[in-house]
């Protein structure tokens, strides 16, 4: 790996790039905006020793401002949404009006991987510090809620010792590496990246050369077939292939991610051996922490810059200032033949042994059902659970006969091995519950949306995506759902404002990734959802043609059929 700028001092190359964009390499160093200010002013990683040392001591009153919104995010945590404040006032209180003196702290779980004895520890961590909270995330982490600033150490202490983390969780670091669940095992696994991501661990997270980018930085790696880490919104995918004289590997991708500017992944056509994902990996963060955009937070993701400099060029900078070698032109993946990819159900590994998925309520669960599902998978002889990226678990190593039993001890706590469609497909953001970002009710809403459909459409089987989220920023990715619907305030019949949602209909992940049509203002209330994907879903079984996907009916039809 090629020698890389670690900080303003050691600038790489001047390049042609304005000064307003705020790029290392090309000299830009004075910060552009508040964020990177505090940035400057102390990395964010430093705020562990004050928070251990100075504000859970003395309470979240002591704690500095530069801290509390914006490095301790550097280590899981954000202030959450006081009780009480409606949706309408989101976008008009400052925040120390929306910040309640509790935190949400996310545990980090790259590639999802968790003990049972690691699963019991966040479970018993949720019971005694979170009020029981404890949400899957889309992006296979826990979160909690309501947790003191004075607990924080404790938190930390206890999760370390199983081994695992709240670092760089958040803020503007590498995040969490997505990996799938059932790497290592799968009957059909194309290559495992488990080691690769391990590399990834040791080098990037923690590491003071990369925990200063100019926005957060995703990635994630999967040699599974099916295509099972949403490769195609992260920054930065390796996806299992097979090349036909180099054997299996990964393609490239790069530049994805959603929001209000939403753009698929790129591929750059390179196909990266096992040993060498760390060091891409390490050249394309480089890539995005030197010449990203950090004057404008809303350009300042990678995908703004692959934008710009296409995907040739970027390829080049990365083989010639970074790698220092050129990459193997590869092959794109195969199209996934599966008709699901969150491994819900069970099925055979390659040993012989059986894993398990099943499907909480919209990622809600709570600790004392994760410390039950500990349980359950030690008594049926499991010391291995995985989180997913639709928000779902998998016990894994299960033998046949112990297959049924485990099934049975899911389904009594409400988790479903052989779920319906909209138990297996809904997924949900945080929502105004306790997020200062959201405008409507999400987790609540997709519960009950489940219980109706479920009720009013008992027949439908067929795969479906309804992704609800509380705001613009797309968390629960509303674009690539086959239903996609973005909170907002609406006006009901009676002209009244009220919580309700932009529909968003036909999205895609896959080979075919694409972002949902927004029928001409198709809005709906919270309290007319049920009709309305009722009648939407009716009309989908009435016109379409022969084993015709949702996403591809929504293309062809009427926003009469729509509506």
């Amino acid at each position: 790996m090629a020698a890389t700028p670690q900080n303003p001092a050691t600038p790489r190359r001047k390049v042609s790039r304005h000064r307003g964009e705020g790029q290392w390499a090309a000299g830009h160093f004075t910060p552009l905006n508040g964020n990177e200010q505090f940035k400057k002013d102390d990395d964010g990683l430093n705020v562990r020793t004050r928070i251990e040392t100075i504000y859970s001591k003395r309470g979240f009153d002591s704690i500095d401002p530069n801290d509390l919104r914006g490095r301790m995010r550097w280590w899981g945590l954000y202030t959450q949404r006081k009780p009480g404040i409606d949706g309408g006032k989101t976008a008009i209180l400052e925040p120390e009006e929306l910040d309640d003196k509790y935190f949400m702290l996310r545990v980090r779980i790259d590639g999802g991987r968790l003990t049972t004895r690691q699963l019991r520890v966040i479970g018993e961590i949720s019971q005694e510090f979170a009020r029981g909270t404890a949400d899957i995330t889309d992006r296979q982490n826990v979160q909690y809620h309501w947790i003191r600033v004075e607990d924080v150490p404790e938190i930390w202490e206890r999760l370390e010792a199983v081994g695992l983390s709240t670092t760089e969780a958040c803020g503007d670091t590498p995040r969490v590496i997505i990996g799938s669940p059932v790497a290592g095992i799968a009957a059909d696994e194309i290559i495992d990246g488990t080691p690769a991501m391990e590399e990834i661990q040791r080098r990037i997270i923690g590491n003071p050369d990369f925990s200063n980018l100019p926005r957060k930085f995703k990635s994630a790696i999967s040699g599974s077939p099916l295509l099972d880490v949403a490769h195609e919104i992260n920054d930065i995918a390796f996806v299992g292939v097979r090349h036909p004289e180099h054997g299996p590997g990964f393609d490239l991708w790069v530049g994805g991610g959603l929001s209000t500017n939403p753009k698929i992944g790129q591929r750059l056509g390179a196909w990266v051996p096992l040993d060498e994902v760390a060091d891409v990996y390490e050249g394309v963060i480089s890539i995005f922490r030197d010449y990203g955009y950090r004057r404008l937070r809303t350009r300042a993701r990678l995908k703004f810059l692959l934008a710009d400099w296409g995907t040739e060029k970027f390829r080049q900078v990365l083989e010639d200032e970074y790698l220092e070698r050129k990459l193997v032109d590869g092959p794109a993946p195969d199209q996934p033949v599966a008709r699901w990819r969150d491994h819900v159900g069970v099925h055979p590994q390659n040993d012989g042994r059986y894993y398990v998925g099943f499907a909480p309520r919209v990622g809600r669960v709570d600790g004392t059902t994760l410390t039950k599902i500990a349980d359950l998978a030690e008594a049926h002889g499991s010391g291995r659970v995985a989180t997913t990226v639709e928000q779902k678990m998998i016990v894994l190593d299960v033998t046949e006969e112990q297959v049924d039993s485990l099934v049975s001890g899911l389904e009594a706590l409400d988790l479903r091995v052989n779920p319906s469609a909209f138990r297996r497909g809904t997924m949900a953001c945080t929502g105004i519950e306790y997020c200062k970002l959201a405008i409507v009710e999400t987790k609540a809403r997709g519960s009950q949306l489940i219980d109706e459909l479920e009720r009013r459409i008992p027949e439908f089987d067929e795969p479906l995506t309804i992704n609800i989220n509380g705001c613009p920023n797309a968390c629960a990715r509303i674009q690539v759902a086959d239903i996609g619907l973005k909170g907002q305030l609406v006006l009901n019949d009676e002209g009244e404002q009220v919580e309700g949602y932009q529909v968003h209909l036909g999205g895609a992940l896959g080979l075919e990734a694409g972002f949902g049509r927004k029928v001409r203002g198709l809005k709906v209330t919270s309290d007319e959802l049920p009709d309305y994907v009722e009648r939407v879903l009716k009309r989908f079984q009435d016109e379409r043609e022969d084993g015709e996907r949702f996403a591809a009916w929504v293309t062809r039809a009427s926003e009469e059929a729509l509506s």
